[in-house]
């Protein structure tokens, strides 16, 4: 069920794995040899923020260097069959697929060798904090692949369904505004626009009206339940809105009260993964490529519906639905 980055298809070999002085909750392995590490948590419980990722590197940590051999001895051993092996589970797990034994051993080797590891946290909602920092690993960490998925769960004609979503943290650019560098020292957030637009009259004045616009923007999408806004008011008082899909934190955009950029920034990476298909039609509005942590100050109708459209798509629709 889970909705991991490239779709691999997974074996699981051992449930309550105990690595050192802890225990993982699943360890399994991707067909091209790679282990993965599945950590579950409760949004409620205290390790659910930062706590959660220094477990799942501290087993990381535990597993790098072993050899397989040593791996389904002393790791595995009570979890596979007398004389089992990976290789074994995987073949028996799927046999639909035709598997490479030779290429396996050596993905699973190169694995240990490296940890260069899948990890997965899985939630019931992430929070906001932990996103951050799982977004931070994902720019900076090279060898190893970090998902984090929310599991809800609904009541359907008396029956449990559980849906399950990829939360994908959006990238943050190399180069900060000084807004945002005040926002990440400390600030208050605020559930819908009310606060921002307490701040638009600190707006500098030749963006005050296309503030003011952006914002009726925001809670236009915000009525036709597009998104869930946020207001992010930081220490010195500026602030800023957050036009968060209704699904989980990303955000396509972000709107600034006060930004001499411009008041409205452009999130790429959430684009490329919740809305591909709309890069292109904002792009030719915008007139520019949208890079990482651009800016605009100029802001047609043509863009904001463009940007509607993204939104869109972003929650399940498709560009021909607008």
């Amino acid at each position: 069920m889970l909705p991991l980055a490239g779709s691999p298809r997974l074996t699981v070999l051992g449930r309550e794995v105990r690595l050192g002085a802890g225990y993982a909750d699943l360890i399994a392995v991707e067909s091209s040899g790679r282990l993965v590490i599945i950590e579950v948590k409760l949004a409620v419980n205290a390790e659910s923020r930062r706590a959660v990722v220094a477990q799942v590197l501290s087993y990381a940590g535990y597993l790098q260097g072993l050899n397989p051999g040593q791996l389904e001895s002393q790791v595995l051993a009570r979890h596979l069959p007398p004389g089992g092996s990976v290789l074994a589970a995987v073949e028996a797990d799927d046999q639909q697929h035709a598997l490479d034994p030779a290429a396996f051993r050596d993905g699973l080797a190169r694995t240990l060798a490296e940890g260069s590891f899948r990890l997965v946290i899985v939630l019931d909602s992430a929070p906001d904090e932990l996103v951050q920092v799982i977004g931070y690993l994902q720019s900076v960490a090279e060898k190893i692949d970090i998902d984090l998925v929310t599991m809800t769960t609904y009541e359907v004609n008396g029956s449990q369904v559980l849906v399950p979503q990829r939360i994908e943290p959006a990238k943050r650019a190399r180069e900060l505004s000084d807004a945002e560098v005040n926002d990440r020292q400390a600030g208050v957030l605020y559930p819908g626009s009310a606060e921002f637009r307490k701040a638009i009259a600190d707006a500098p004045a030749d963006q005050r009206d296309l503030v003011e616009r952006l914002a009726d923007w925001a809670e236009a999408l915000e009525q036709n339940g597009l998104v869930n806004l946020v207001s992010y008011v930081g220490k010195n008082g500026r602030a800023t809105l957050l036009p968060r899909l209704a699904s989980d934190n990303a955000g396509l955009v972000t709107i600034y009260a006060d930004s001499k950029p411009g008041p409205l920034q452009f999130w790429p990476s959430v684009f490329e993964h919740r809305a591909p298909r709309s890069i292109d039609p904002v792009q030719a509005a915008l007139g520019a490529e949208l890079t990482r942590g651009k800016f605009t100050a100029s802001v047609s109708e043509q863009l904001l519906a463009a940007l509607t459209n993204a939104y869109r798509e972003a929650i399940g629709g498709t560009a021909a639905d607008v």
